[in-house]
């Protein structure tokens, strides 16, 4: 099912598309006319590895200029942009899952808003402890707070999707932590995202769409009667697993760099990607009508729910540009993203007491049921401006930057069941939130002389950031509780998604003000040493001091060992402080509300909430660099990461107790609530291997193999109890294992890169290791966080899994540039889930149509097919 998008979004992705196509002739003809175009040997993009790039520069990881790779006393990848293009996906996200082992991105499906904007994690941390960087500036969180069932529960993260991967000029990954050089986040490590700035241009067109066979999926034959009022009916299977032709996407971009003036530069990407939504869920085994013998169930389909990507349309674009006045570089860059998207919640059964018209005698309102769609309408801005050079022989760099990131939803093919059908809407305008940011930094570095050091990097600044957080409330229908709440019971607000009210809305800021130094030294031509410390002041939780010490020893040329050791702290975000969604209920002829509440609500204190603190970690790495053969590195690199009071979400505080608690602090119709604290302590550690090799003199064009390997281990070593709450009604079985063994426990990349004469050839397998979940299964076992992986009845381990792609590709002139490829080859899918009764464990039916668990590591969509044309230019 295609859910519409809003007239408004409809007209704006229509008239910005024509200006796409517009802009991207136009610029194309001044390009040629003016006789700029370069060849494609000074276009071409570097490959991902890191050996590759042994002698680039990067800004990352230290503010000295000449830092190299090879010389870094931390592990930092670098993925070129051809890495990012040769590639059936234009996300970002899904890219980078592909070729950063310590990189997850899972892709769940049915989780509200996250089905929009999906969250990504670094070295099995959450997703809002990875700092994401562009062009060495920080960029803007989210304002979605994921929180139903998803990876990253509880948190926020980076859209790194608004960044199309033809803007980019390559990717640093820095696995280590970074909270003393760039403050808070940089816990797992940093991204940081370097646009393009060179002259040329490109422009590529590309269709796909997915072809693939569901595993273990059944195509249903027939459907006989139900008998009695209580069974499910009878179902026949074909015996063949059912097939999907779907998820069609299109994406059109250009990237097109200009010279401005002797020495300035202007580069501009456009992209518009318009992709269909896939489904793959298995049938619905359970009754649909209540009457006995009623025939509407022989024939209705059983392929209702919708499981997989929603529909999306996204269009994004990107400038960077710069130019010499005098002896300072002005520079800017920006970006601008539209997303209008949606997902699928459950399907409401004709049967189902939410399709319940009461105004119509209870009858079904949705004859046959209904598909609520949530729509989600995103638009993220941000803008950089700033200007460098030397200032009293410092290298100075003063820059502001603004981001925003605005969630609209709307609610559609749904109703109120509470007003009856007579009165209540069909679609709902069910409020938003908006999240924003802006930062000034001074940087100011230069090199001194020391007399024991061959070159010393001196650098100190500050930073001053504020932060913004809203909610917005839906319109009235979206949440009321009409007349049938009270008569009926009936549950108000719209259906999948009850929208935000009034007393939900907050418009909540922020400030922080911090300076930090670093000294990064070459004591001899073997030894390197970099310390740094960084201050920091926030106007909510106060003042935070983190440092940081690392090394770099070369004893044989082409054999570096290096380690580093480092405090870092993430601040409480303003959506984990103020986030609220409440609903009301009725219970026995009572309203009672229940919901997330702000953690200094009057509800969330007399339960024992206090102010959030910051997050606090102790960081420990160390490992060795090898160079000894031309055109081979290879990297091992472990890693130890305490962290002290996590943020987590409790779970849902109910019963006698509660109640009681609550009265006595004044407060009545309260009987549910859950809300933030720091909750927990935990340990992740585990080992990265990084390894690249360029064939020299292979004879038959140009060979680039590289391989990468995550192992990664998190435990809970404490938790927090208080006011009478165990730990175990804090943060429960499923929510602490989900943390810790949700993601795969390893991860390896392999990959190769081929090109002979006008044709090339990128081949990927990626090795996803164990997730486990835990049950969910009604059991006296399901909560108690005492019980062990595998001891629940119920709990299921997803097998590790192998995906592969692989792309073929032509360029008949230095012009043109065609490719036809394949992501997730083999159509590789992950472990079917059990449903109904299995070695005496009844799952119940769900699993029936949700056949695949959202975490998987590599989705659940199957294969991808794809063909793409490029032009340069």
């Amino acid at each position: 099912m295609r859910s519409s998008l809003t007239a408004t979004s409809r007209a704006t992705i229509s008239r910005t598309t024509r200006v796409l196509g517009l802009s991207a002739s136009a610029l194309c003809l001044v390009w040629s006319s003016a006789g700029f175009a370069q060849s494609a040997e000074t276009q071409e993009d570097t490959v991902v590895t890191t050996g590759d790039y042994a002698d680039t520069i990067v800004v990352l990881g230290s503010r000295r200029t000449d830092r190299t790779i090879a010389d870094s006393p931390i592990p930092i990848d670098v993925i070129g942009g051809e890495a990012l293009q040769n590639s059936g996906s234009t996300e970002t996200n899904r890219l980078l899952n592909n070729l950063v082992p310590s990189f997850n991105f899972p892709q769940p499906s049915l989780t509200d808003g996250t089905d929009s904007l999906r969250p990504a994690t670094l070295r099995g941390l959450s997703p809002d402890q990875v700092l994401v960087l562009v062009n060495g500036k920080r960029r803007h969180m989210s304002s979605l707070l994921n929180l139903n069932g998803s990876i990253g529960r509880g948190s926020a993260a980076v859209d790194m999707n608004t960044l199309p991967s033809i803007a980019i000029e390559q990717i640093e990954v820095l696995r280590d932590g970074a909270s003393s050089l760039y403050g808070s986040d940089a816990i797992a490590g940093v991204i940081n995202v370097q646009l393009k700035k060179r002259q040329g241009g490109r422009a590529v067109a590309s269709y796909g769409k997915y072809v693939t066979t569901l595993r273990g999926v059944d195509e249903v034959a027939s459907v006989a009667p139900t008998t009695t009022a209580s069974g499910d009916p009878v179902i026949t299977f074909t015996g063949d697993d059912r097939e999907r032709r779907d998820g069609e996407t299109y994406t059109i971009a250009t990237n097109i760099g200009l010279p401005v003036g002797g020495t300035g530069y202007l580069n501009f990407t456009a992209e518009y990607k318009d992709r269909s939504p896939t489904n793959r869920s298995g049938p619905d085994l359970r009754r649909q009508y209540s009457g006995t013998g009623d025939p509407r169930e022989t024939t209705i389909s059983r392929y209702l729910h919708r499981f997989g990507d929603g529909e999306s349309k996204d269009l994004n674009f990107v400038v960077n540009a710069g130019a010499d006045i005098g002896a300072w570089e002005l520079y800017t860059f920006g970006t601008y993203g539209v997303r209008d998207a949606n997902g699928a919640g459950f399907y409401r059964r004709s049967l189902d007491a939410r399709n319940r018209d009461y105004a119509n005698g209870a009858l079904p309102y949705y004859a046959d049921g209904f598909l609520p769609i949530i729509v989600s309408e995103i638009r993220d801005i941000s803008g950089a401006v700033g200007i460098r050079g030397d200032l009293a022989g410092f290298n100075t760099d003063l820059s502001v930057v603004y981001g925003t990131n605005r969630l609209d939803y709307d609610v559609e093919n749904s109703f109120n069941t509470s007003l009856g059908g007579i009165v209540s809407q069909r679609r709902f305008d069910a409020g938003g939130l908006r999240s924003g940011q802006t930062s000034f930094n001074l940087d100011l570095q230069k090199d001194i002389e020391i007399g024991f050091a061959k070159s010393v990097s001196f650098a100190f600044g500050g930073e001053y950031r504020d932060e913004n957080y809203k909610i917005i409330p839906g319109e009235l229908q979206s949440y009321i509780n009409g007349p049938f709440s009270f008569t009926n019971g009936a549950p108000g607000g719209s259906q999948v998604f009850p929208g935000f009210r009034p007393n939900n809305a907050i418009d909540a800021s922020r400030d922080s003000i911090a300076g930090y130094v670093e000294l990064d030294a070459d004591i001899t031509d073997a030894l390197n040493m970099q310390v740094a410390g960084r201050f920091e002041h926030f106007s909510d939780f106060g003042n935070t001091v983190n440092g940081k010490f690392a090394a770099r020893y070369e004893p044989i040329e082409g054999i570096a060992l290096r380690g580093s050791v480092s405090t870092g702290f993430r601040a409480p975000g303003l959506a984990q402080q103020f986030f609220s969604t409440t609903s009301t209920n009725n219970v026995g002829g009572q309203l009672i509300e229940v919901g997330t509440f702000p953690v200094a609500s009057p509800v969330a204190i007399a339960l024992g909430s206090e102010p959030l603190d910051a997050e606090k970690s102790l960081n420990f790495g160390g490992g060795v660099a090898i160079n000894l053969v031309d055109g081979l590195s290879l990297t091992v690199d472990y890693y130890n990461i305490r962290i002290k009071d996590r943020i987590t979400l409790t779970e849902n505080l109910q019963g006698n107790d509660v109640v009681s608690t609550l009265t006595a602090a004044g407060i009545t119709g309260v009987t549910s609530a859950r809300f933030f604290i720091n909750g927990i302590d935990t340990r992740t550690q585990g080992i990265d291997i990084v390894g690249s090799y360029r064939v020299p003199d292979f004879g038959m064009g140009d060979l680039r193999l590289t391989v990468g390997y995550n192992k990664t281990d998190t435990k809970i070593i404490d938790r927090r109890e208080f006011s009478g709450f165990t730990a175990q009604r804090l943060f429960a079985r499923q929510e602490s294992f989900r943390l810790t063994d949700g993601q795969p426990k390893d991860k390896l990349n392999i990959g190769l890169d081929w090109d002979y004469g006008i044709f090339g050839l990128t081949a990927r397998t990626n090795r996803f290791g164990d997730v486990f979940l835990p049950s969910g299964v009604s059991s006296p076992q399901r909560d108690d966080i005492t019980v062990a992986m595998g001891d629940a009845p119920g709990d299921i381990t997803l097998k590790p899994k192998w995906v592969t792609d692989l792309e073929l590709r032509a360029k008949p002139s230095d012009v043109i540039e065609l490719a036809i490829g394949a992501n997730n080859l083999f159509d590789v899918y992950p472990d079917r889930l059990p449903f109904g009764v299995v070695d005496g464990v009844n799952y119940g039916l769900n699993n029936s149509f949700l056949p695949y668990s959202s975490q998987s590591p590599f989705g659940f969509s199957g294969r991808f097919l794809y063909a793409r044309v490029a032009v340069n230019f």
